[in-house]
């Protein structure tokens, strides 16, 4: 089956996912006419995007939550680790984020940060120490009290991945849990695992749980349970899971969906944002768990989701908003190092001052060649931003001149430490330069193809046709038609399924001398990322 593409609405129908690419775990509220949605970010830093929209469609980067190293230290998270599962609220003009800071040697655990404005500026966190495990969510209920929910693992569990959903008050103004722990659920099918992301809803005087259920790879799910009172007893929805793809099968387009949010228009309809991912060339999702809309009806007083159709897939027609939409904005090509700022769609790999600027070189975004690379777990000298389309071809024009054949520059396409890919340009001991293509996959590096290459500023381009990652250069100032491609990658190895862990790969320019000290800089003039037609 084809895979979709594309983001937002054509002829009048949601096109999914409406956040393609690596955006995982989304969580959204509704200020008025308009919606706020955060995704998890792992050892990526920034860390938590904050992404606002008009219609639920179209969705606009303002910011991140936590933007400042001081926030948080993710210097020695592992991949994987990191931020997970966040939840954004908002109540009597504040913003709430609570979420769970897994692993690393620095402080971890769950915390709350606030703003007025949901751009930012965000507060320092203020940790939970007595909210055990993850997955945190906040509920404002309509008596004026608050109330945090989590998912820990079961002790003793029935079997492995066994947990239970607790629930405490939450106070506001100190922002501390207080009073008793009240234990909700241990899920709705016995032997499932994971009953996580917890949120809970008020609806017609009910209170309504849901929670993701299966674990988030194929047999990932959406379960409910629903009491009369916030503290329960819950009671399982007896067509328990209400959504889920994993009875579709592996070559179905969207798999492990799950981990849903609920917000209500200000017209009164329901609708969910969820997690899927699109596998492709194989089992190989390589884009990561992405962001997906259905909508929500309520029958027989529960959730029915993406009633009539039961998959992400639709048609759904989009949601009917009186304000009027951002519409779509055309997502930049080009990225010219031209302002004061990264553009927000830049990550890094965990929390450290900045490496780069885009002031020793007006016009140009520089690197040093750091002792990190990519295979070890710190931060390297590695900007990327997410693979958001199956095909899609990368370029940046680089200019550096390496001195010894273990300085490199150029591009890199990230999984993990231990699966990656590098295109580079490369000392070759004798005086000159070579370009060079390394694919390191489960912990073992090695050299795929390398040649000569003359002085001078070239353009490296990945071009990614499916699984297929081709790695061309040419000079700067040639034509497409004067470009060599050195090798092409199965880029299989970078799909979780694979490589392991949650995440989808990160793109972008990287440099590195291997561990030594170098006095050698990249300058990337332009990188630009454009979607292959389909």
């Amino acid at each position: 089956m084809s895979v979709p593409e594309g983001t937002g609405s054509a002829a009048g129908t949601v096109v999914n996912p409406v956040l393609p690419g690596c955006h995982p775990d989304p969580s959204v509220c509704r200020v008025g006419a308009d919606y706020y949605l955060i995704t998890s970010t792992f050892e990526y830093f920034p860390g938590i995007p904050v992404f606002h929209s008009r219609d639920l469609v179209h969705w606009r980067p303002v910011g991140h939550v936590l933007d400042r190293p001081s926030q948080v230290d993710l210097g020695t998270v592992a991949s994987s680790e990191g931020i997970f599962a966040a939840t954004i609220r908002h109540h009597q003009g504040r913003f709430y984020v609570v979420t769970t800071l897994v692993g690393g040697s620095g402080r971890g655990g769950t915390f709350v940060v606030t703003a007025t404005d949901p751009a930012g500026p965000w507060s320092d966190p203020v940790w939970l120490d007595d909210a055990p495990g993850v997955d945190p969510s906040l509920f404002f209920d309509d008596d004026g009290r608050a109330w945090c929910t989590g998912t820990r693992l079961a002790e003793p569990g029935e079997w492995e991945g066994h947990t239970d959903v607790w629930l405490r008050e939450f106070d506001t103004a100190e922002l501390t849990l207080t009073g008793p722990e009240h234990l909700l659920w241990r899920g709705a099918l016995h032997g499932a695992v994971w009953a996580e992301g917890p949120h809970l809803y008020k609806v017609d005087g009910r209170y309504y749980l849901l929670a993701a259920e299966g674990g988030t790879e194929h047999r990932h799910a959406v379960s409910v349970a629903r009491a009369d009172h916030v503290t329960g007893p819950y009671t399982g929805n007896p067509a328990n899971p209400v959504f889920t793809h994993r009875h579709l099968g592996r070559d179905f387009p969207v798999v492990g969906v799950g981990h849903a949010d609920l917000v209500r228009t200000a017209e009164g309809e329901w609708w969910a944002v969820l997690l899927g991912s699109r596998p492709y060339g194989g089992y190989h999702p390589n884009l990561g768990r992405e962001t997906f809309l259905v909508p929500v009806r309520w029958e027989d007083g529960w959730p029915l989701f993406a009633p009539g159709v039961g998959t992400t897939l639709g048609p759904f027609r989009p949601p009917a908003v009186a304000a009027p939409a951002d519409g779509p904005q055309p997502e930049p090509v080009r990225d010219d190092f031209d302002g004061p700022l990264l553009d927000p769609r830049w990550n890094q790999v965990r929390t450290a001052e900045p490496f780069w600027s885009l002031t020793a070189r007006p016009g140009a975004l520089r690197l040093p060649l750091g002792p990190v690379t990519l295979a070890e777990a710190g931060t390297p000298c590695f900007l990327g931003r997410r693979q958001q389309h199956q095909d899609v071809s990368v370029r940046a024009l680089v200019d550096v001149e390496p001195r010894t054949p273990r300085e490199w520059a150029g591009l890199a396409v990230r999984q993990s430490e231990a699966d990656h890919l590098v295109f580079a340009v490369a000392g070759d001991g004798r005086g000159g330069r070579r370009v060079l293509a390394a694919v390191r996959t489960g912990g073992e590096e090695r050299l795929v193809a390398e040649a000569p290459l003359p002085s001078g500023p070239v353009v490296l381009r990945i071009h990614a046709e499916g699984q297929r990652y081709g790695l061309r250069y040419a000079p700067a100032g040639a034509g497409p038609d004067t470009e060599t491609e050195l090798t092409a990658v199965d880029g299989g190895f970078l799909s979780s399924p694979r490589a392991g862990g949650f995440l989808g790969v990160w793109l972008g320019p990287y440099a590195t001398a291997h561990g030594a000290p170098s006095a050698t800089v990249a300058d990337v003039d332009w990188f630009d990322y454009r979607p292959l037609a389909p």
